[in-house]
Order: structure tokens, then C-alpha cells, then sequence
């Protein structure tokens, strides 16, 4: 039945689908949330620093926060060497990617999605109108970005917007700022909105703020490198004050809650901290695709911590690993059906995960073909 009140959008843009936890499903299987290790997310594995649990033990739950987040805004604008005016903060990465369509798109607006990625990009924009257009890396360039083709699509579409994901989920592959800079320089009438979201994950990789054009927004979630995926907090940032300005105003007052407040401002000031987590994962990373590839399979190579890698069928792979308490992210959503993406863990869950894989092999419920593509399941 259709929403008849409703703007007609809503009928018609489909839900994104997402990976973590699925408590529904967990209950369905006799699994308790504790008894399953989630490689479907692509946080940081070893949890926040222990000043933010200190941090969160100070909150009072009866008080208001502070709608501007002040305190927490001018910590990160000396974390990012840029004012506080040229900074907002929300309930995560996702509310503000939210808040970008909300703020700069109308009805027949045409947008650019670079794929494959995150599905939130292409939907925000589908229910306000927009017209997406996706241009779509090819697995057999193991989805590196053709700067030059993207160059055809901007030149062809004009577009009012577009979402660049850097390091793109789920590949993981890094485009350079300067790639995004040339792109932004050439259409300054559009609007770039950069997800560095998983930035911390790549090693050497550079924020496009340092550019300085008026026309590219940074969009960042500490709930991925900073752990904080039960509080929500992230924060978009600009070197033009205007674009900040504009998602003030449709900002929703209190969007960020007291604790995760606090538990940004605790995680901002231990850095040697998150620089530790950061080295452990990309080792544990890196370890982990070596490993799977001594199993036969062929993770794509990716400049951070997760990765996809092709298996035939990945609801199948999924659905058989979940029965056993370990969760992979199904690609399908992604435009990707024979792949799944992991992200490392601590070493003992990549362990866990690897002889699982194995002792699959040997009872046959995964088929070798030298790239293990054939999943089939136990008859």
C-alpha cells in the first residue's frame, strides 16, 4: 500500500541496505549478539580509548547538551587546523550526509555517485528528487577509479552534486586529493561532498580540505576510527564557511547527545591511542588477506583494513559463516552479488574466521576452483 500524503519519493527509493548486526535474524538463529564476531563492519576493532569510558562515567543524564557542541567543535577545529565556523557536527556520518541533500538538492537536480559504494549517497538524494547518476568502477580494473571517464560523466551531466567516498567503502581504494581537486577546479558550479570516513585506515592518505576550494565538504565519522559506533558522532568540515553555515540551518537542535559529546572530546585528545589501533589493524589487515590467499581465495587489494573479495554467492557465504557466529557483509546492495567485504579484526577473530573458511573447504561446502567463485551448499 502507498503513502498517499507522503512525497512520492518515498514510494518509489528503495532502503539501503547496511551491514552489522541484525538482531532480528540473530534471534531467528538462536545467536546472542555477544557469541558473533562482526566483520562486517569496518570500525576499529579494539574499541574506544579508555578515557572515553572515563569520559562517559561524568555525564549527567538529566541535562541538556550543548545544541552547539561548541567545546567539541573547537576541538576539532584544532585537531584540523581550521575554525570552529568551519565545522558542524551530527549524529554520525550518515545524518550528514543526510543534512548535505537535504540542504543542497532540488527536485530534477542531477547527481553523481561514484561506484560501487555506500547506498545512503544514492538514496538521500532520490528522496529529495534528484536524478543519480552512477558512474560505476569496474571489477576488472579491481575497481580503481578512471579519473578521466569520471571527467566525461561531470562533463556530460553538469551535475548540482556529487558524492566521492575516499577511501571508498566497500573497496577500499584511495583516490588522490589532487584527483578530487581537479575535478572540483573544473566544475566549481558543483558541489563535491567527500566521505573520508575510513581516512584514518589508509596510511598516508590526505584530507581534501588541504585544497582549500570552495567547493569540496569533508564528511567524517569517528564512529569508525575512534570506535564510537553505539554514540554516533561525526562532523562535516569546509575551508567556504557558507557551506557550514547552510547545514546549520537545518541542523536539528540536540542532533548530538551529551555522552557522545564527551566521548569525542575524550577520543580527540589521545591520539597516541588511536595511532596504535590504527597500526594493529592495518597489520592485522594485511595478515588476513595474505592468509585467505594461502586458502585459495582473491581478496581485491585495498589501501586499509577491509576489503572485498569474490566468492560466487555472497548471501550464501554469509548465511553459512553467520550459522557459525561470524558475520561477513553480503555486496549485493552494492551492485556486487558474488562478493563479500571484511574487515580484520583482532587476531584472534581473524584466526577464527580463517579456520572456519578451512575446515568449510574440507567438508565441501565451499568448492576450490583456484578462486574459490563456487559456493554451494552441503547436500
Amino acid at each position: 500500500m502507498t503513502i498517499d500524503l507522503a512525497r512520492p519519493e518515498i514510494n518509489t527509493t528503495p532502503p539501503a541496505y547496511h551491514g552489522a548486526l541484525d538482531y532480528a535474524e540473530l534471534e531467528q538463529l538462536g545467536l546472542h549478539p555477544d557469541q558473533v564476531s562482526d566483520f562486517s563492519v569496518n570500525s576499529n576493532p579494539f574499541g574506544p580509548s579508555p578515557a572515553v569510558r572515563r569520559a562517559l562515567q561524568t555525564v549527567p543524564p538529566d541535562r541538556y547538551p550543548d545544541r552547539e557542541a561548541i567545546a567539541l567543535r573547537r576541538a576539532l577545529a584544532e585537531h584540523l587546523g581550521i575554525p570552529s565556523a568551519n565545522i558542524v557536527v551530527g549524529n554520525g556520518g550518515a545524518e550528514l550526509l543526510w543534512m548535505v541533500s537535504f540542504t543542497f538538492l532540488q527536485r530534477h537536480d542531477p547527481v553523481l555517485v561514484i561506484g560501487p559504494t555506500f547506498g545512503e549517497y544514492s538514496r538521500t538524494a532520490a528522496l529529495m528528487g534528484a536524478m543519480v547518476h552512477t558512474w560505476q568502477a569496474a571489477a576488472e580494473d579491481n575497481f580503481e577509479v578512471n579519473p578521466a571517464a569520471v571527467a566525461q560523466e561531470l562533463d556530460r551531466l553538469q551535475p548540482r552534486l556529487v558524492f566521492v567516498c575516499n577511501p571508498n567503502n566497500p573497496t577500499g581504494h584511495l583516490l588522490s586529493p589532487d584527483t578530487i581537486g581537479g575535478w572540483a577546479a573544473a566544475y566549481p558550479r558543483t558541489l563535491f561532498a567527500v566521505d573520508e570516513a575510513y581516512l584514518a585506515f589508509a596510511d598516508g592518505a590526505a584530507s581534501v580540505l588541504a585544497l582549500g576550494l570552495d567547493n569540496l565538504l569533508a564528511v567524517r565519522s569517528m564512529t569508525k576510527d575512534y570506535a564510537l559506533a553505539g554514540l554516533r558522532l561525526g562532523y562535516a568540515a569546509s575551508t567556504n564557511p557558507a557551506l557550514i553555515t547552510a547545514l546549520q540551518q537545518v541542523r536539528p537542535a540536540w542532533n548530538v547527545s551529551a555522552p557522545a559529546q564527551a566521548a569525542g572530546l575524550a577520543a580527540l585528545n589521545d591520539q597516541p591511542y588511536l595511532q596504535q589501533c590504527v597500526t594493529d589493524v592495518t597489520a592485522a589487515g594485511k595478515n588476513l588477506q595474505e592468509r585467505l590467499r594461502s586458502l585459495g581465495f582473491q581478496p581485491v587489494p585495498s589501501t586499509t583494513h577491509f576489503f572485498v573479495m569474490p566468492v560466487g554467492n555472497g548471501n550464501l557465504l554469509r548465511h553459512t559463516l553467520l550459522k557459525q557466529g561470524l558475520l561477513v557483509r553480503d555486496c549485493a546492495s552494492f551492485g556486487l552479488p558474488d562478493y563479500v567485504r571484511i574487515a580484520a579484526r583482532q587476531p584472534a577473530d581473524n584466526q577464527r574466521l580463517l579456520d572456519t573458511l578451512k575446515e568449510l573447504i574440507i567438508l565441501g561446502e565451499i568448492a576450490a576452483d583456484g578462486e574459490m567463485r563456487q559456493i554451494k551448499r552441503k547436500t
